[in-house]
């Protein structure tokens, strides 16, 4: 169970409607796992419950940690969700830098190469604000990889990226499998991960069903 993530029974309402219904899961450590379905249909929820981001029915265990428990969230984990908004005002380092000192395990050289690593410059000192949506991705990337993460929960990771972007993109996810990282990735753009992924899901009014590959 500690190399595993494992979902039982899981559900959430929210307003009355099933945004999550009754979903059981389990994943091995070190796999990529794509998880597909249309905006609304319930994905994003799946990584926010896995994230311990929401409460839920049910019962999340990440690598042995149960988050079924008050303020639980999984260690090591780096997290795109929905759009991710940084602060605009500030360089990409900047802004690498304000969440590093959260956990204080990584300096200046780590961010350096997470941002070179997405095709980034550390050394561009314009303010976030002023990138395009491919460039913000880009960032979100970063700040997700930075501190090499056990876990990698990405939610549309490759919208606004150009296909040499994508490419890259798959590149990184091959390196962080290779050591050692587990990663889901939510998306509708399933042609994007394609081929990356050991295990796929439908994911279709809040319910989460294995594809099966002939």
């Amino acid at each position: 169970m500690d190399n595993k993530i494992i979902l039982r029974n899981v559900s959430k309402q929210i307003k009355g409607k099933d945004v999550l219904s009754h979903v059981d899961l389990e994943l091995d450590a070190g796999g990529i796992y794509g998880f597909f379905g249309r905006n609304g249909s319930g994905k994003t929820m799946l990584l926010r419950a896995i994230a311990g981001l929401i409460r839920v029915r049910g019962k999340v265990i990440v690598f042995g940690k149960n988050l079924s428990k008050e303020d639980a969230f999984p260690d090591q984990m780096g997290l795109i969700i929905e759009k991710t908004e940084l602060w605009p005002q500030y360089s990409a380092m900047e802004n690498l830098d304000l969440l590093a000192r959260i956990r204080n395990e990584i300096g200046e050289e780590e961010m350096r190469e997470a941002l070179e690593r997405v095709g980034l410059d550390p050394e561009d000192k314009r303010p976030i604000r002023t990138y395009s949506m491919g460039m913000r991705q880009k960032l979100a990337l970063a700040q997700a990889i930075m501190e090499s993460p056990q876990l990698l929960l990405l939610d549309e990771p490759t919208n606004g990226l150009d296909d040499d972007a994508v490419e890259l993109f798959r590149k990184i996810m091959q390196e962080e499998q290779q050591r050692g990282c587990t990663i889901l990735i939510a998306t509708h753009q399933k042609e994007d991960v394609a081929g990356l992924c050991s295990r796929t899901f439908r994911v279709a009014e809040g319910k989460c069903r294995e594809e099966v590959h002939g």
